[in-house]
């Protein structure tokens, strides 16, 4: 028999795929008598769980329908932390566990507190695009879902902005969607002030407040919020465009590389990438990730930024054998 603690936490998860249990089926799930699951029962109660009880030969037990479970002592940003962190391992970022992030996702959010609650779903709702990760940009947790709930409430939102060139704006807008997209996140708005369509980076918004005044949504100028957010990026004049020969089949690159680069089949087993990026460093560390030979076409900086990194490894694994 399990102790005491284990088979409570087993209870609970029986109980908590909402089904009626009949109290015979149930006991023996748990390999105890109808008298211990009487017990166990009542610590769940002590715990604040809605455990339902019918009595008699078709007796059994089942958690109340509609009733909110105890919340989970979370605070606001350790729920966005963990919401970010599901759906990035939802969306495949470790393999094999894809479901179970979906289904643990599903469970967390409805056992939350309601407020923060509807600040996960908001943020679950309207992020387009794959997990967004870079140690030198960093967003705030409560910005983040300030204005996940205002694309989602359809309500205007005002914000300070510094763009690139350090010029500080005050910007008032209708939020349409967030978007991750390689390793920067991304607000895509219509400029109220601009009369026009853009997309800012959510590490350069500061201070942003919902207004309190809805708006009717307009349609977007591109197939996506993501087409948008990337052909904006590949339109600024800093950044490079990275173009690769990849010796493997097109198909598992695309499945490898998601939405930050475009893969083109030349063959069954080659295929070209591209993508346009601002930091060599992240073009190395994508393309070092897909598992497979590959051939620089352009820029030439990148090889040798690549030879750099190639150096900087043997000499850590020569150090590492060595010892």
């Amino acid at each position: 028999m399990a102790n005491t603690s284990s088979r409570t936490l087993r209870l609970l998860s029986l109980l908590q795929t909402h089904r009626f249990w009949p109290g015979d089926e149930l006991a023996n799930r748990l390999g105890v008598s109808a008298r211990t699951l009487r017990r166990d029962i009542d610590r769940l109660r002590e715990l604040g769980y809605p455990v339902e009880a019918r009595r008699g030969l078709d007796g059994g037990y089942q958690l109340g329908a509609g009733a909110a479970l105890p919340p989970l002592v979370l605070d606001d940003d350790e729920a966005v932390a963990l919401a970010i962190g599901l759906r990035a391992a939802a969306q495949g970022a470790v393999a094999g566990i894809e479901e179970a992030s979906v289904r643990a996702l599903a469970k967390v959010a409805r056992i939350m507190p309601p407020h923060l609650r509807r600040r996960v779903e908001a943020l679950r709702a309207m992020t387009l695009g794959p997990a967004a990760w870079n140690s030198d940009t960093h967003v705030d947790p409560a910005a983040l879902t300030t204005v996940a709930q205002a694309c989602r409430d359809e309500e205007r939102l005002r914000f300070s902005y510094t763009a690139q060139n350090a010029e500080r704006t005050a910007r008032h807008v209708e939020p349409h969607r967030l978007v991750a997209l390689g390793h920067r996140w991304y607000l895509v708005c219509f400029d109220l002030t601009r009369n026009d369509w853009r997309s800012f980076r959510l590490d350069r918004i500061d201070n942003p407040r919902a207004t309190g005044m809805r708006f009717q949504p307009r349609p977007l100028p591109a197939d996506d919020a993501v087409a948008f957010v990337r052909a904006g990026i590949q339109n600024l004049p800093t950044r490079q465009r990275v173009e690769v020969l990849i010796h493997a089949e097109g198909s598992r690159i695309r499945q490898a590389t998601g939405v930050w680069a475009t893969i083109q089949d030349v063959d069954e087993n080659t295929c070209r990438l591209h993508m346009t990026i601002d930091n060599l460093d992240w073009a190395a560390l994508a393309l070092g990730s897909i598992n497979a030979e590959f051939e620089v076409i352009r820029p030439p900086e990148l090889v040798e930024h690549i030879r750099e990194w190639a150096e900087r490894f043997g000499r850590a694994a020569g150090a590492s054998i060595a010892s």
